[in-house]
């Protein structure tokens, strides 16, 4: 599969898995919403809040992926694989806003107790929070897995978004069940824990997309699997600079190699081109490869 079938089949898997996740949040969003007020539960209206801004965020998932796809122009000649890392950071703000605002209303409840007495919430939204929890764990890791294959930050944030979900699925039923045991203050206490888990999250979600965004270097098992594969290449003494950076999703290398001094120009660049080539075989999320040829005698020089 060349580059352009990669980004082709690459959008059109992240787009199915975002619009099964719009699918499963718009269901459980007014489930949860119905379940919250009729059940008498702030919590569960809180994770419905929270599964409603799963919604918009997946929307974001799908734009920046069909975006950061598109290829390089004038005005853009590196492509534009950063936007899905906008993306990622639009999700994270999204998210930490919404955990802040299930959290103030925790509080604001806690804190107004004694003159809106708090309410014991029915089995309704007990039933609807164990629902949630194993729906938003299994898109979870359906989600997580196509992230991990497809290498995309933007549907690796959306996989944390259903965690999220779960997690405040989890502290929901927790704060419910409380509430019906005679701990009425447990229900609101959770929405505060679910925002506190949603922040978690967002944070996350933030750190990751950052380090995207300036140009952190591959792991060190990556670039030594690059360094094996450039040394097998015929012709090439000795590495003397292997520089990687992540650009979005896609990763750049520079290689700087030394070779015999009495090489023709035709055969080092023969050289070069065997080296890329097989830098951007083995290693598919390689953007772009550029080789710098020296002179074995010379390879301890300082440039």
């Amino acid at each position: 599969m060349d580059k352009k079938e990669f980004t082709q089949e690459r959008k059109r898997i992240a787009t199915r898995v975002s619009l099964y996740s719009i699918i499963v949040n718009v269901a459980l969003s007014v489930g949860k919403l119905a379940a919250g007020i009729l059940g008498h539960s702030a919590a569960m209206v809180s994770d419905a809040i929270h599964s409603a801004s799963d919604v918009f965020a997946t929307f974001i998932v799908i734009i920046g992926i069909r975006v950061s796809a598109r290829k390089s122009d004038d005005e853009h000649e590196y492509g534009h694989e950063r936007l899905e890392c906008v993306a990622s950071l639009i999700l994270a703000t999204l998210l930490a806003l919404t955990g802040l605002a299930i959290g103030s209303s925790g509080v604001e409840q806690i804190l107004h107790r004694d003159t809106v007495p708090l309410q014991v919430p029915t089995l309704l939204p007990l039933a609807a929070a164990i629902v949630s929890i194993l729906l938003k764990e299994g898109m979870y890791w359906y989600t997580r897995h196509y992230a991990i294959a497809l290498k995309s930050d933007a549907l690796m944030a959306d996989a944390w978004h259903h965690r999220s979900d779960a997690l405040s699925s989890i502290g929901s039923l927790a704060g419910i069940a409380g509430a019906r045991m005679g701990y009425p203050i447990l229900d609101p206490l959770a929405s505060i824990v679910i925002c506190l888990m949603i922040l978690f999250a967002a944070y996350e979600i933030f750190k990751g997309a950052i380090d995207k965004m300036v140009d952190r270097s591959c792991p060190d098992e990556v670039e030594a699997r690059m360094r094996a594969v450039i040394q097998e290449v015929d012709g090439v003494d000795h590495i003397d600079l292997l520089r990687t950076r992540l650009f979005g999703n896609r990763i750049y290398v520079d290689v700087e190699i030394s070779a015999d001094d009495n090489l023709t120009l035709l055969e080092s660049h023969h050289i070069a081109e065997r080296i890329h080539q097989q830098i951007e075989r083995n290693f598919p999320d390689v953007k772009h490869c550029m080789v710098h040829m020296n002179p074995l005698s010379e390879w301890k020089h300082d440039f």
